[in-house]
């Protein structure tokens, strides 16, 4: 059987690196690479475009669409990960779960346009509801999220990171795109069956990854005043039997006192949450998913799969939900020892942040405790790095 060759160009940036991770390990595909002094070299990047079965374009969106420019080959299939074409005609949406042909149409496909992070979650929640007639399509929606500045490529990155970066900050969190004009909101109006844009505050903290996507409703403004169970059978309608999208439980969801962005951090995975209060008549249907993951490189994995026939979900990142937030390692790796809980009886993978380091005992990473006492101190349920490694990063921002 002959390896499907892949070409990631932009492969040097947050979401390649991502993608390469997924990818580097699987015996039917042949990953093509460029040398680091050929990237810029419009001719060598061209051949290589061309002699590739399927391209994955991470790169800003105007370096995108010259890079769909440059192929001519009409067997070599495209994932654009930018948002150059998240509604651009030709392209098909590379969210598999939204609708039910939605895997199918990818498959057939030869240009896929990656769906945005914060559209992702926001499409999860929305569009099954609009569908079941629980929302209008011009109902004035509004949705709130916070990310991990992952998402905002190289420059956020070095701003949350990098102390003797011109533009560093120490800020807890911020709110942006104050002009109510993000860049997602095209994608995020379009796919969602919508007739009027959302109003979407967006704000990124200081996380590396993970974010939540939230909307609010006022159940008893809609048609027929839904109830939230009408609205978590609605969910739970769209995405049953979806390796990837889970819906919790309304008890589940009412135990809850506090949901951590982090929670699926590492992982490809999405989770939906509805909170409510009866009384009131108002609910708060949220979505948590890694920003990298299930947002950007694991979309984008899992279309590959399905342009390329194979299993949907190969070389995804599926650690049960128990372990999702420990995440941080390759999918095919297990957890390091050093990272075991006695308590749990569950081997939990250190959160750590690429290139892997092999020794969790490493001092550039710490072990904090919560509230211990020297003699007995127990670790908190995070690895925090004491000091972290931040190779060059370039590409798209996806925040």
């Amino acid at each position: 059987m002959s390896k499907s060759k892949i070409f990631i160009d932009g492969v040097a940036g947050t979401t390649g690196l991502e993608i390469r991770e997924r990818l580097s390990a699987r015996a039917e595909l042949e990953l093509l690479t460029l040398p680091d002094d050929q990237r810029k070299d419009a001719a060598a990047r061209k051949a290589m475009l061309n002699a590739a079965d399927l391209v994955i374009l991470c790169l800003p969106d105007e370096a995108a669409k010259e890079a769909v420019a440059l192929i001519d080959n009409p067997a070599v299939k495209v994932i654009d990960a930018s948002s150059a074409h998240r509604v651009a005609p030709g392209w098909v949406y590379g969210f598999a779960e939204l609708e039910a042909d939605s895997a199918a149409r990818i498959a057939r496909a030869k240009r896929v346009s990656n769906g945005g992070c914060w559209a992702t979650g926001f499409l999860a929640i929305v569009r099954p509801l609009v569908r079941a007639g629980l929302l209008p399509p011009d109902y004035p929606l509004t949705a709130h999220g916070v990310s991990g500045y992952s998402g905002g490529g190289k420059n956020m990155i070095e701003e949350f990171e990098k102390r003797d970066a011109p533009h560093y900050v120490e800020t807890v969190q911020r709110s942006y795109a104050l002009g109510l004009a993000h860049k997602h909101i095209p994608e995020m109006t379009r796919h969602a069956g919508l007739t009027r844009a959302p109003l979407f505050s967006p704000s990124v903290a200081r996380f590396h990854r993970g974010m939540l996507v939230e909307v609010p409703l006022q159940l008893w403004s809609l048609p027929g005043a839904p109830n939230p169970a009408d609205l978590r059978a609605a969910l739970t309608d769209a995405y049953t039997g979806k390796a990837l999208i889970s819906v919790a439980s309304l008890a589940e969801a009412a135990e809850l006192k506090v949901l951590d962005a982090e929670l699926l951090s590492g992982t490809d995975l999405l989770k939906l949450f509805v909170f409510a209060n009866d009384k009131a008549g108002q609910a708060r249907v949220t979505a948590v998913l890694d920003n990298l993951g299930k947002g950007a490189g694991g979309m984008a994995v899992q279309s590959m799969n399905l342009m390329l026939g194979l299993p949907e979900t190969s070389g995804l990142r599926l650690w049960p939900l128990e372990r999702s937030a420990w995440a941080g390692l390759s999918p095919l790796s297990p957890p390091p020892s050093c990272c075991s809980r006695a308590q749990s009886g569950i081997r939990k993978p250190c959160r750590r942040r690429r290139p892997p380091i092999a020794d969790c005992n490493s001092p550039r990473w710490t072990r904090p405790t919560l509230g211990a006492s020297p003699s007995g101190a127990q670790p908190s349920r995070r690895w925090i790095p004491a000091v972290r490694q931040t190779g060059p990063v370039s590409g798209p921002a996806n925040l």
